[in-house]
């Protein structure tokens, strides 16, 4: 039995840093900056969080 594309599994869209790019096509190439976007986000979230742990330590112990 042929199988549809539409009930093919889907790729989640990924990016290695340093991947080569040639071969995308601008519309994947515009998923990967919104990926990127995200995950830079994201990382910018956990950091704000771990520094205001970091500081509320550091007045806890020099009180």
């Amino acid at each position: 039995m042929a199988r549809d594309d539409d009930e093919a599994p889907r790729r989640k869209v990924t990016h290695d840093i340093g991947q080569d790019i040639s071969l995308l096509s601008v519309g994947e190439i515009e998923a990967r900056i919104g990926l990127l976007r995200e995950e830079i986000a994201r990382l910018e979230t956990a950091l704000g969080g771990k520094r205001a742990s970091r500081d509320a330590a550091d007045r806890f112990f020099k009180s």
